[in-house]
């Protein structure tokens, strides 16, 4: 008598991948459509793998051009464009050929596959550092030297000394470590695409610590950045301790007496 499909379905989600192909042959010859149609739902999910495993390879370009360093650093930030909020840098060594499935620039990730990879990163990385400028110190200095100092804080942070960082994009001055700029670096580099999932959970997590505290500006929803909801909540309630003057300045006065944190 034939196998029931339903036992034959449970062979296969108990199986290793490597032995699917014993399986395939196993069952090639059964006749029956639901039989059929399992082999090839297994058949795409290899192939689906593989293609990952190909884009991730793609992805590890410079980490194997810069193989002879021994801590290869990727570098990445999450807040520059919004209207409050730190901005906040993540620095990321993974070992070689660490393989993190669905690594990618964070913004092409939902937020649940980025807490899903963030967790892993973190089991993962040899070291991880994460460094943040407040909205007074982006008013002071100015956005771009406030993401520089928020660099350096999470390359201190490390714990550990690279040898080499892969940056997204930028140089970061008064860096006395090895530097490679990449454009789009988040999208090119394993390491930094780490960097930029670390830097942007981290943020978004205080934004919604934020959000509990002044939930009438919607910092859950646009985690800072000038929706019309968080302009509109703006003009109505005014800036708070988090806005950026120099960012809000074409909204509102800045003159305005920011809400307290405690929302009093």
């Amino acid at each position: 008598m034939s196998e029931k499909i339903s036992d034959i379905k449970l062979v296969f989600e108990q199986a290793k991948m490597d032995e699917y192909p014993e399986l395939y042959k196993k069952y090639e010859s059964d006749p029956r459509a639901g039989v059929k149609n399992l082999i090839r739902k297994y058949q795409k999910q290899e192939e689906k793998l593989e293609q990952e495993r190909a884009r991730l390879e793609q992805m590890r370009e410079y980490e194997h051009c810069y193989a002879a360093c021994k801590w290869i650093c990727g570098i990445d930030e999450a807040g520059r464009g919004p209207l409050a909020g730190p901005v906040v840098a993540g620095a990321v060594i993974l070992p070689e050929d660490c393989e993190i499935l669905y690594l990618n620039d964070s913004k092409k990730l939902s937020a649940k596959k980025r807490e899903e990879l963030y967790d892993e990163i973190m089991e993962k990385a040899i070291a991880t550092g994460i460094g943040m400028a407040s909205p007074a110190r982006i008013d002071e200095i100015n956005i771009l030297q406030a993401t520089y100092e928020a660099m350096r804080e999470a390359i201190h942070n490390l714990g550990i000394m690279p040898e080499i960082l892969l940056n997204d994009a930028v140089t970061i001055p008064d860096v006395a470590i090895a530097q490679v700029p990449i454009i789009k670096g988040d999208a090119k580099s394993v390491s930094i695409a780490a960097a930029s999932i670390l830097a942007k959970v981290t943020r978004d997590r205080l934004m919604l610590q934020y959000d509990k505290i002044m939930p009438e500006y919607g910092f859950a929803k646009h985690k800072g950045y000038g929706s019309q909801e968080h302009i509109a909540a703006l003009k109505e309630y005014g800036p708070t301790p988090i806005h950026r003057k120099t960012f809000i300045k074409n909204f509102i006065s800045v003159e305005k007496t920011p809400t307290s944190l405690g929302g009093e």
